[in-house]
This record gives C-alpha cells, sequence and structure tokens, in this order.
C-alpha cells in the first residue's frame, strides 16, 4: 500500500492511538478511546486498570449500531470545530465517582456502568437527535441537547419514561441553548455550551441567539438536488451572536411535570464591554457550597475579565482583570483551583513579559519556560506544560505540589535505557491527565515511532512511582524515519527543520527545495517528535529537499514573536521564510535555490499564495490548499485579534489580502479548497480566481466536492497529494 493511501486511511496514524482519558478519584482506573486496530474509525470506549496494567472494552460501536452517515448537523459542526474525523464514540463524559459513562452514537443516548457485574451499554429513551450529552455529578442524570433545546433525562426510572424533559428552549429559530457559538468553538477552544454544578443541583448554560450573525450558504454544485446549508459566520467587522449565561435548577421530573421548566437565574455582566464568553464553569466555594466562575474578554481582546457569581443570585463580583496593548491570550486550563481554593491562573510576568503559572498570585512556574497551558489540577497539585528555555520544539510537563513545595519536570522511563540522557529523558512531545495522584502521559519523540501511553501512579512521589502503559495500535508507516536535521536560523533565530531523502549521499547533485510551513498563529510544524514530520519524509522521497520554519506569529518563541503580526499577518511570516531559506542554503549544499516550490493549508495555503505573488524572485511554485484570501471572510475573534476591524483597520487588511496582488502572479499557482468548507469558505478561492482571470493570469483551481476544511475520504486524501507532487515537479523543471 503506497503511504499517501495508508496515511489517509489511518488519518494520519491516529487511528489505534488512546486518547480523551478520564481517571478515577482514586487513579486505579483510566477511561479512554481507541479503535480495534490501527484502522478501525469506529472508537470503542475502553477502560485501563492501572493495578493490573490490562484494558477492557466498554462499548463498542460495531455492536450497538452505530451509523456515522445519519449525524445531527450540529453534531457535525461540533465535530468539524474540533477536526474530528473519526468515527464510533468520539467524547463521552463520567460521573464525579467514575461509576457511569455517557455518550452517543448517530444521535442516540447511551450510558455504561463502569462498577459492578452489569457493564453492559443501555439506550436511554431521550430526545432525538442528541448532542454532547454529560452526565451529573452524582451518575443520576444526563443533560443534553436536542433541536436547540438544553434537556435533562433521568438514568433510572420505568422502561419508557425516564423523566425526558426540557430545562431551556426559545421558540426562536434564531436562538440555542447549550451549544457553543461557532467562534467559541472554533477559536477560543470553548467547546461546551452547559455545565453540571459539583453536586448536581443545576446547570450553567449558555442563550446563544445568532439573528444578528451574516447568514451565509455553504453549496456543493455536484449535488444541484440539495439546498445550500445555510449556516451563520461572524465575519470581521460584523456582528457577533449574542450570548448569555443562565443558571437552570434540575428538579425531579416529579416536581418537573407539576411545575414545569425552572426559572432561569440570569447571570449578567457588561456584555457592551465584554461581549466574548472565553470560559465558563463552577468551582466550590470557601463556604463549601457551589460558585460560577467565568471569564468575559472585550471584541479587541485586549482585556479579559475573571468573575465569578452566586448561582442564586446571579450576583457577578470581578475578580481580576488582565489587558494589554496588543492581545490578552486566552489560556488552555484556567481559570481553575486547587482544593485548598487558591485560583491557579496564567498571566504575563510584569517584570520579563513572558507567561507564567500563578497560584493565588504567586508565580510557581520558572521565569524561563514557556507556559503552554495548565493541564490539570489535582487537590493541591497542579500539572502544566510548557517549553524548556530555548527549545520549542518541546513541550514537556511541570509538576508543582503546594502541599509539598515540589516543583519539577515530569520524568519518564527511558525507553530501554538504564540511564537516559536528560536530553532524551526531557525531549520530545508530551501531554497528560491528572487525578488521585495518577497521571497519564503521552509521549512523541524523535526518538520512537508512534506515541507512548503510559500511566504512573503515584507521580507525586519517585520512590513509589508504579508504570503501566495502554497498547497503542497505531499502524507503523510504511516510510523511512524521518531525517530531519532541526536549527535555529539567522539574527531571528528562526526555528527550522531540513528534511532529505533517505537516499540522498552528500556530495550529490542538489535538490529542489519544497518549503512546507503553516507559518501562522496557534500552530507549530517544528517538533520533536518523529510524527510531525511523516508527510515532509513522503515528499523527501520524491526528490525534493523539504524545509519547514516557524516564524513569527508562531507559539513556542515568546510573547513578543507571537505578536509581531499584529495589524501585518503578511509581511513578517513572508520574510521569515525567505530568511529562513536563505540560511539553510549557506548551511547545506544540498539545496538548488533556483528552483524552490512552497505548499501549505489554510494559513499555509495563504502562506504559499503569498510567497509566489509577492517573491517570485525567491519562489517559484505554490500549491495553496484552502487558503484564506481576503480577511475580511475570515472571523472576527480570529482576525480582529490580529488586525482589527475591517472599519478601523483598513490599511491592515489591505496589507494582508492578496486580491490586489492578482496581477503580479508570474509563477505555476494551484489552488485547492474544498466545496463544503464552513471555516474557509469557498469564496476565497473563488474570489481569487476571479480576480486571476480578471487580470490575465493562468492558474490552477482544484474544487474538491462535499469535502470540508480537511479532506478525511482516503482516495481523495491520497490523489491530492498524488497531485501536488506532480503539479510542483511540472513547476520547479527550471529554464
Amino acid at each position: 500500500m503506497s503511504f499517501p493511501r495508508q496515511l489517509a486511511r489511518t488519518r494520519r496514524f491516529t487511528t489505534g492511538v488512546p486518547r480523551a482519558f478520564q481517571i478515577s478519584p482514586d487513579g486505579a482506573r483510566v477511561a479512554f478511546l481507541r479503535g480495534r486496530d490501527g484502522v478501525d474509525t469506529a472508537t470503542c470506549l475502553w477502560v485501563h486498570d492501572a493495578e493490573r496494567g490490562t484494558d477492557a472494552v466498554l462499548a463498542d460501536p460495531h455492536t450497538l449500531g452505530a451509523d456515522d452517515e445519519n449525524l445531527p448537523p450540529e453534531e457535525r459542526a461540533r465535530r468539524e470545530r474540533l477536526r474530528e474525523s473519526g468515527g464510533g464514540i468520539v467524547s463521552y463524559s463520567v460521573d464525579e465517582a467514575f461509576t457511569r459513562a455517557v455518550f452517543t452514537l448517530s444521535g442516540r443516548l447511551f450510558y455504561v456502568d463502569l462498577v459492578g457485574d452489569d457493564t453492559d451499554p443501555r439506550e436511554l429513551p431521550a430526545t432525538t437527535p442528541v448532542v454532547d450529552p454529560r452526565v451529573s455529578p452524582r451518575g443520576d442524570h444526563v443533560a443534553y441537547v436536542s433541536g436547540g433545546a438544553l434537556r435533562v433525562i433521568d438514568i433510572a426510572g420505568a422502561e419508557d419514561d425516564h423523566g425526558d424533559r426540557v430545562l431551556a428552549q426559545d421558540d426562536d429559530e434564531h436562538v440555542t441553548w447549550g451549544l457553543a457559538d461557532f467562534v467559541a468553538a472554533e477559536e477560543m477552544d470553548r467547546i461546551r455550551g452547559f455545565w453540571w454544578a459539583p453536586d448536581g443541583s443545576a446547570v450553567l448554560a449558555t442563550r446563544v441567539d445568532e439573528s444578528a450573525v451574516l447568514r451565509w450558504y455553504v453549496d456543493d454544485p455536484a449535488s444541484p438536488e440539495q439546498e445550500p446549508t445555510a449556516l451563520r459566520y461572524p465575519a470581521a467587522g460584523t456582528d457577533n451572536p449574542a450570548v448569555r449565561l443562565a443558571v437552570l435548577p434540575v428538579a425531579s421530573s416529579a416536581a418537573h411535570r407539576k411545575e414545569g421548566p425552572p426559572a432561569p437565574v440570569w447571570v449578567e455582566w457588561d456584555h457592551e464591554a465584554l461581549p466574548y464568553l472565553p470560559t465558563a464553569g463552577w468551582t466550590t466555594g470557601p463556604d463549601g457550597n457551589p460558585t460560577i466562575v467565568f471569564t468575559g474578554q472585550s471584541r479587541d481582546q485586549r482585556t479579559l475579565t475573571l468573575f465569578s457569581a452566586d448561582p442564586a443570585t446571579g450576583l457577578v463580583a470581578e475578580v481580576r482583570t488582565d489587558t494589554d496593548d496588543v492581545w490578552v491570550e486566552i489560556m488552555p486550563g484556567v481559570p481553575a483551583h486547587t482544593s485548598g481554593g487558591a485560583l491557579v491562573w496564567i498571566a504575563r510576568d510584569t517584570e520579563g513579559g513572558t507567561r507564567r503559572v500563578y497560584a493565588d498570585g504567586r508565580a510557581v512556574s520558572p521565569a524561563d519556560v514557556y507556559v503552554r497551558g495548565v493541564v490539570d489540577v489535582d487537590g493541591d497539585r497542579i500539572l502544566y506544560s510548557g517549553s524548556p528555555a530555548g527549545r520549542p520544539g518541546d513541550v514537556s510537563l511541570w509538576l508543582v505540589d503546594l502541599g509539598t513545595g515540589l516543583s519539577a519536570p515530569v520524568e519518564l522511563p527511558g525507553h530501554g535505557r538504564s540511564q537516559p540522557t536528560d536530553a532524551v529523558a526531557h525531549s520530545g512531545l508530551r501531554s497528560g491527565r491528572l487525578r488521585g495522584d495518577t497521571m497519564v502521559v503521552q509521549h512523541r519523540s524523535m526518538e520512537f515511532t508512534g506515541v507512548r501511553t503510559l500511566v504512573l501512579r503515584n507521580a507525586s512521589t519517585e520512590t513509589r512511582r508504579e508504570v503501566t502503559e495502554i497498547a497503542g495500535l497505531a499502524e507503523a508507516p510504511d516510510l523511512p524515519d524521518p531525517r530531519v536535521t532541526t536549527w535555529r536560523a539567522g539574527a531571528r533565530e528562526i526555528p527550522c527543520a531540513l528534511v532529505l531523502p533517505s537516499w540522498y549521499q552528500e556530495g550529490g547533485r542538489p535538490l529542489p527545495v519544497l518549503m512546507a510551513p503553516y507559518g501562522g498563529p496557534h500552530a507549530q510544524r517544528v517538533l520533536n517528535a518523529r510524527g510531525a514530520y511523516l508527510s515532509a519524509q513522503w515528499f523527501a522521497e520524491q526528490g525534493f529537499a523539504v524545509l519547514i520554519a516557524d516564524g513569527r506569529g508562531t507559539p513556542g518563541v515568546g510573547v513578543e514573536w507571537e505578536q509581531s503580526v499584529h495589524l501585518d499577518l503578511a509581511a513578517p511570516v513572508l520574510e521569515d521564510q525567505v530568511d529562513a531559506l536563505r540560511d539553510a542554503a549557506e548551511r547545506f549544499d544540498c539545496l538548488d535555490t533556483s528552483r524552490v516550490g512552497i505548499h501549505g493549508w489554510s494559513f499555509g495555503g495563504y502562506l504559499a499564495a503569498l510567497a509566489v505573488l509577492r517573491r517570485p524572485d525567491v519562489f517559484h511554485a505554490a500549491v495553496a490548499g484552502a487558503p484564506v484570501i481576503d480577511w475580511r471572510l475570515y472571523d472576527t475573534h480570529y482576525t480582529e485579534r490580529y488586525l482589527g476591524t475591517p472599519e478601523g483597520e483598513p490599511e491592515a487588511y489591505g496589507r494582508s489580502s492578496l486580491l490586489e496582488d492578482a496581477g503580479k502572479l508570474e509563477r505555476p499557482l494551484m489552488m485547492i479548497h474544498g466545496l463544503s468548507d464552513d471555516n474557509v469558505v469557498f469564496a476565497h478561492t473563488q474570489r481569487m480566481s476571479s480576480a486571476l482571470l480578471a487580470a490575465g493570469k493562468p492558474h490552477t483551481v482544484l474544487p474538491l466536492s462535499g469535502v470540508t476544511h480537511s479532506p478525511s475520504d482516503p482516495v481523495v486524501a491520497e490523489n491530492l497529494l498524488l497531485l501536488q507532487v506532480r503539479f510542483l515537479k511540472d513547476g520547479l523543471k527550471g529554464e
């Protein structure tokens, strides 16, 4: 089987990799999702016994009648925001005691007991289609969304009567309860719209009114009998949805029948000043009672305020406000609270400007660590992720114990080495979960292929630590191990990686260069893990020297580095690609800089098109996949963070748009775009193609019928790679 086909059918070798971990309070068991093998996309729910080191299937979609072709539109949209291309059980929730899990299949609601002898999954007679079900902390109710209404159902009940009832709904078709709006899910990483109170007495929920948001239509001309899909898309400078918060008490089904749906307790703040809702949830206050915590963000994203609220009255109090002259980054995992009540937060150090983890205002992370997020808070322990100083390609984990004073990187077994070097012990990419002093750590590295998933019991006590492993079932790539050299290029020390063919010998004929950047905010490509270079290695095997550069705007280096693209998403990122190429050419004599191609997807597609339009002296052919062409067509929260509004900063939009550059095209350009893309809509490529045609510039457009932002069909994905290679080779033949 060809590597492109294998890459596609294994979902980029993620199928069979354990994920979505939940840990029991005592740390003895770990629930997770995984297929039965490396090509089984119907994901199962499993549980790992950390004492015995064994795994068992709890729920298998093959036996429950899953039909991923019959998903409700809300679930399809949710999966698109998550870039979830698999099927089966793609998410689940567990109760506080880890006794019960709930999930949905094909819009139907199921639960499974995690303890006892009878652990067969059971279906609940919920109103279909069911979207995003969440079990209550006590395990007795399930809240879910159906038809834009937030509902709750009892797990115990008669065969056909489990008290399925409405908590909140509106007759207005533009209003939904309990779902994340587009920009929250796409740009703020808030994929949820409701949260159970810790005692299960109420649900905190969003009410989203999209009536003022632009209505756009995503069409697939290959199916003319189908109506276009209508969506509410908040383009830069236009109206966002109105998002409100309310507390909805959960009464018994009998009381609900008698008294009707509960009256919401509204949680109000200054929506005019802080219209965005990045985070929401609950904590337990000093008095032991549930307390609401949420954040509000200004439209210009220079102010982020943390609030607390009384769930009984909705009364709101400001806890802290962070400001920045450019923008305040929404950091993963915060706000959070320790069992002792300490507020865990991430903010910039007023002295050095770096981001640090704070517990009640005291910094608990070193000043030289690039903090990426808080992973978990377990009692008085804080697990956070970051990159060591000067090593943006490594992502490590640090454990802080406020009780004992421990603050150290999480060390892992040496993967067969009795005494691993520091570089091996702390290199690569680590992600994890922590509960009950049990830590699940996933490790990706240049030292081995794939992902290792380790379960560390007594994680905070090195001398008593016990280690088991959850098996990864992903296929091994049918490809030589990546031949990668990494370095920091030029005066700005741009993180770079050069990938050469396995067969290339020093002193051989110089190779055409293929630059393969993402190059934009919130994504890195130069990482110390083999899996980051599989596609690059395949392109290299076709006869290219593949160069990857993470220029200004990308994460991993520092706050100022990220904010260097403010008011200009074009010039800094393109300049860094050019500088990286020049530096590489000086270091390596195997690069033929008279033949330089560039390809990328999404922001990388934008950068590829930008490169051949504005620097044809450097770049000789480009493939732009799903490119953003005109930033006025992209969403509010992302675009306005970097460029402001079109009305307020018209010059910034002019500098960053590619439409005015159409007449400059001198090099071969292929644009690939899914006709069903609801993130970067096809209008970007269509308008660019029209501008190029008007300027008399030949170009290639490859429209993908029925494809969203990321192609998932194996045949389509395979052929896309093959067509790109053919196009680039033709474009780089030279004079």
